[in-house]
């Protein structure tokens, strides 16, 4: 039996959760999960421009986690881009936090 997953700090939720190829119908398209952690991870590292240290203590991981998270992250990402899939962004295990 695995352990279960050590929910992730986040402190944005976004208002938006579906993106999709403009002109192509929605019941032709695959779709792409991207979990509201992996969005964190993004935010962090391209938007705030945190270095990994310091977005791993804001989401309450390891540096190594965040890491597979980005990562994770940016190859859902870049698969919805090339192949012209929607993303759906959606679940994961977090933990809403409020800013300072």
């Amino acid at each position: 039996m695995s352990r279960p997953k050590k929910h992730r700090f986040v402190e944005f939720k976004p208002g938006v959760t579906y993106f999709k190829p403009r002109a192509v119908p929605l019941s032709e398209l695959d779709e792409v999960k991207l979990g509201i952690e992996e969005l964190e991870a993004l935010r962090l590292e391209f938007l705030e421009k945190n270095n990994y240290s310091d977005s791993a203590k804001k989401m309450n991981v390891s540096r190594a986690t965040f890491s597979r998270t980005l990562h994770s992250a940016g190859k859902k990402i870049a698969d919805a881009l090339v192949n012209g899939k929607a993303i759906r962004i959606e679940g994961g295990a977090y933990m809403l936090k409020k800013r300072r």
